[in-house]
């Protein structure tokens, strides 16, 4: 190692040998200073005693203002004074440069010389640094001007490789569910790869690239190495973020190398990920990114350099492809854009089943209930949802992953864990009649909204207490006659509070249900036209940062009627829910004192307890039918 390091002509090493030279002379500096200064005298002089000693003797500067007649001799060199005194005794002292005080000692006799030569400590310290900073800014920019090939990019590319992966990918299509849609689109880069002559023959272009877009967690990375998989080609991968560094021109480096490499060993595919943060869109004011578009002026050159022939298929994938620069997406380089969209009901059911292999999952689980219960989620949502369950059968106790700990894990990944708070009897009991609210008029509007799942007064992060529905399947759209529930719903909870507590005993507690009773109102509103005094004219939403929500291109006439439509549709919601509580006074009592004994109700109790456990089904459901059809032709 020790030979490695003092090798005949590596630039590394005659630098270190310059920093050691510099440090060592630094440290004589300081210490001939140290030595010069601080040396402590055998005899101090002052006017009253004066000894002479071989040594000289130290003096004040006020002293030699005082005894300037007794000087002889006196010998200036910057602030240091060396003298001799008329009897003899030799001196020294740190004296402040005055003239007037040298022309006193001059006319006293004394001969006055001033030194104003220099050492070569005081040449090397003054004229080393300014030789050291230039050999370092020479170093650099040969270093850069020799590119990909000189000796600090090939230093830097060294020490940060290019990733790429041992082999071929081993994963394929069959390990990726969910997005059907889309690996049918990519099943075509497949086909090339592996028979390009079938394309040729018809003179097709297969695209050079492919863009992924998507939320994160939809699966981008796993397809990209699902294509190389299938396809059983070479498969190399790096991030936008790799291209990024304090060196100016390292990121050309890396993209030209990145290339280079692709072409010998093509076909294959080149993945690169977060591409965004190199291919941002190019402006006239973007004076401090000239590093970070000279490194997407390289990928464009090499995108639209290489021919078709070689087969190089170029995959890039983010979450913000509308920040990207036109040029990346022209035909030719990422000319064909492929969407992924967080799954539906059919795909969530296929990612469960197809993670739970993995998982010692008992047979008593339904996974098409966990799909029904985690619209929203991604793949990578839904596989951290079987991980936190089998973490919480090991918790518990359990032989194998149960449904009950797949409802924990999924309560746990969208409120939060549960807490323990020490909270007032009475505010347990108000917040049992407020789920009680929620939960009653769920079940009036059973056939309009989505089916209740459970109610429980367990505090989960800021909420404490909740009432959870479970979709029977996907919705796209919402009739009015929906909206106008979930209102109600979303409503009965504060009215709920009113009925039993007293209108100047409300809480706070029903702050997220009155926002997201707001937003459904504003958005059926002003963007779905769902409102017939505001019409079918939109009128978007626009909010700046750090500034409250304002409307587009809406007239101050126009907002206030947004505004009093919203406040409208709000008090109609709210007063349906307090009609319909007020009538069933004593059932949502019950729903509350069970919700207080056991805190947790399924939705099969809720329904026993609201409808009656002597009504029969279809009596049930003709009595819930009668209650919607009587609301809605109320409104």
């Amino acid at each position: 190692m020790r030979k490695k390091m003092f090798k005949k002509g590596s630039s590394a090493n005659w630098f270190l040998g310059l920093f050691v030279v510099l440090f060592l002379v630094v440290v004589a500096r300081t210490v001939i200073g140290v030595s010069g200064n601080d040396s402590k005298p055998d005899v101090v002089a002052t006017e009253q005693q004066v000894v002479v000693s071989e040594k000289p003797v130290v003096l004040t500067f006020s002293d030699v203002l005082r005894r300037a007649e007794d000087i002889k001799s006196i010998n200036i060199r910057d602030k240091d004074a060396n003298g001799v005194l008329k009897d003899g005794t030799k001196f020294k002292a740190v004296i402040s440069y005055d003239p007037e005080f040298l022309t006193k000692l001059s006319e006293k006799g004394a001969v006055v010389s001033i030194d104003s030569s220099q050492s070569w400590v005081d040449v090397l310290g003054t004229w080393l640094p300014i030789i050291f900073t230039l050999l370092i800014v020479f170093w650099i920019f040969r270093g850069l001007r020799g590119g990909a090939s000189g000796g600090l990019s090939r230093t830097l590319l060294a020490q940060n490789p290019t990733k790429v992966t041992t082999g071929k990918p081993k994963t394929t299509f069959a390990d990726v569910a969910g997005i059907d849609a889309e690996k049918q689109e990519l099943m075509e880069i497949v086909e090339f790869l592996k028979n390009k002559d079938k394309f040729k023959a018809l003179g097709a272009r297969v695209p050079r690239g492919v863009l992924l877009s998507g939320e994160p967690g939809t699966g981008k990375t796993l397809l990209a190495r699902a294509i190389a998989g299938e396809a059983n080609v070479p498969f190399f991968a790096t991030s936008g973020s790799d291209f990024s560094g304090i060196i100016v021109g390292l990121g050309v480096a890396k993209i030209k190398e990145m290339f280079e490499m692709a072409k010998r060993n093509a076909p294959c595919i080149l993945f690169i990920d977060e591409i965004d943060a190199i291919g941002q869109k190019r402006s006239s004011h973007s004076f401090n990114d000239q590093d970070r578009e000279q490194t997407l002026n390289q990928l464009l050159i090499e995108m639209d350099g290489f021919a078709n022939e070689t087969g190089i298929i170029v995959i890039g994938a983010t979450n913000r492809p509308d920040m990207l620069d036109t040029a990346l997406l022209r035909p030719g380089r990422f000319d064909r854009q492929v969407q992924i969209e967080l799954p539906d009901l059919a795909g969530r059911d296929a990612i469960l089943n197809l993670h739970a292999k993995k998982f010692k999952i008992s047979p008593d689980v339904q996974l098409k209930d966990v799909a029904r219960g985690t619209t929203g989620f991604s793949g990578a949502d839904l596989e951290n949802l079987l991980n936190e369950g089998a973490l919480h059968a090991v918790r518990a106790g359990h032989k194998s992953v149960e449904q009950s700990d797949l409802d924990e894990a999924r309560d746990k990944i969208l409120m939060g864990p549960k807490k323990n708070r020490k909270m007032r009897a009475e505010d347990i009991k108000l917040t049992a009649y407020h789920e009680a609210g929620h939960a009653f008029v769920s079940v009036i509007y059973a056939d309009v909204t989505d089916p209740i799942h459970k109610a429980t007064i367990v505090p989960r992060g800021r909420a404490l207490g909740m009432v959870q529905h479970l979709p029977v399947d996907d919705k796209v759209s919402m009739t009015i006659q929906e909206v106008r529930a979930n209102l109600a719903v979303a409503m009965a909870g504060r009215a709920s509070e009113e009925i039993f507590f007293g209108a100047d005993k409300i809480t706070t507690g029903a702050e997220a249900d009155i926002d997201m009773a707001t937003r459904l109102a504003r958005y059926s509103i002003t963007t779905a036209g769902l409102s017939p005094k505001i019409g079918l004219a939109a009128v978007k939403q626009v909010a700046a940062f750090g500034m409250r929500t304002q409307l587009e291109s809406a007239s101050e006439q126009t907002a206030q009627m947004v505004d009093a439509e919203i406040r409208s549709w709000l008090d109609k919601a709210h007063a349906d829910a307090v009609k319909i509580l007020t009538k069933n006074k004593k059932t949502v009592e019950k729903l509350a004192d069970e919700l207080l004994k056991r805190e947790t109700l399924t939705g099969e109790e809720i329904k026993e307890i609201v409808l009656g456990g002597k009504k029969s089904k279809p009596e049930a459901k003709k009595m819930v039918k009668k209650r919607v059809k009587k609301t809605n032709a109320k409104k």
